[in-house]
């Protein structure tokens, strides 16, 4: 049997000692061996040199890089950032959509030259104030459209990655799950770590140094979703939390991530 194994982390931009975090994230990665990577709150200059942290990760590791920006501010773009072991044939960024939100979000979309299929693969970060739930609703409903038009049935289910910014119980979280319609819709994402997770899937908490002064209650906001597919492609086999020990004394992020194993063959 074939397997896919994927991996999310919100890298926190530049914020903290990076350099030391860049360790951390490329220790963390190196022992993970994913196929795949989505990566949040990456930086990248919008032109010239400067600081590309998706490609200074995946350098060492051999990724192919894909990127999306979300906004920029004086030259330097934030964004999303897909790395694959494998080809990525092509790529395309689309805005999520923002409301009175101050800060634009997008969705990231790369087509990964799998050996098993082409694998759709959906990076993105969702609005994070507590109090936009229904800024984020909006944003749930058009990143899957944006999957239905993009991904048929017939192809390998699309799996998407990121930083959802809600705890599982949310509205928004749960459309994505299928408990709940929203404007009238209802889709089925499986919750790879909610499904068949290891341990409390927490990945943000003041346990984390990083995001020790943020006074925010500690749960899971980070995913990996794997659309429904009857013929067992994308079953998820094993998840767990990953990056929530330091690596030589410094936590890759503020954030913890997420591993999963997913079926790639029936």
């Amino acid at each position: 049997m074939r397997s896919l194994r994927i991996v999310t982390l919100n890298i926190w931009n530049r914020s903290g000692p990076w350099e030391e975090r860049l360790a951390s994230i490329r220790a963390g990665l190196a022992e993970l061996d994913p196929d795949v990577v989505g990566l949040q709150e990456v930086l990248r200059p919008t032109s010239g040199d400067g600081l590309d942290q998706a490609q200074v990760i995946a350098e060492t590791l051999g990724y192919h890089v894909a990127y999306g920006a979300a906004f920029a501010t004086d030259g330097i773009a934030f964004g999303n950032a897909a790395l694959s072991r494998w080809p990525i044939r092509r790529s395309q960024n689309f805005p999520l959509p923002q409301l009175e939100s101050p800060e634009a979000r997008s969705l990231l979309f790369a087509e990964i030259e799998a050996p098993f299929a082409p694998l759709p693969f959906f990076v993105t970060h969702l609005s994070w104030r507590l109090e936009e739930g229904h800024v984020r609703e909006a944003q749930v409903k058009a990143l899957v459209a944006k999957a239905a038009e993009l991904c048929p049935p017939a192809g390998f289910p699309p799996v998407i990655v990121g930083d959802f910014n809600a705890s599982p119980d949310a509205d928004e979280i749960r459309f994505m799950r299928g408990l709940c319609s929203l404007g009238g819709k209802r889709v089925y994402f499986t919750d790879t770590f909610g499904l068949v997770g290891r341990g409390d899937g927490i990945t943000f908490t003041r346990r984390n140094p990083f995001a020790g002064d943020v006074p925010e209650p500690a749960r899971r906001i980070d995913y990996i979703f794997v659309r429904g597919d009857e013929r067992g492609r994308g079953e998820a086999l094993e998840a767990h939390v990953c990056f929530d020990t330091p690596h030589r004394g410094i936590h890759a992020s503020d954030h913890y991530g997420v591993s999963a194993t997913i079926r790639a063959e029936t």
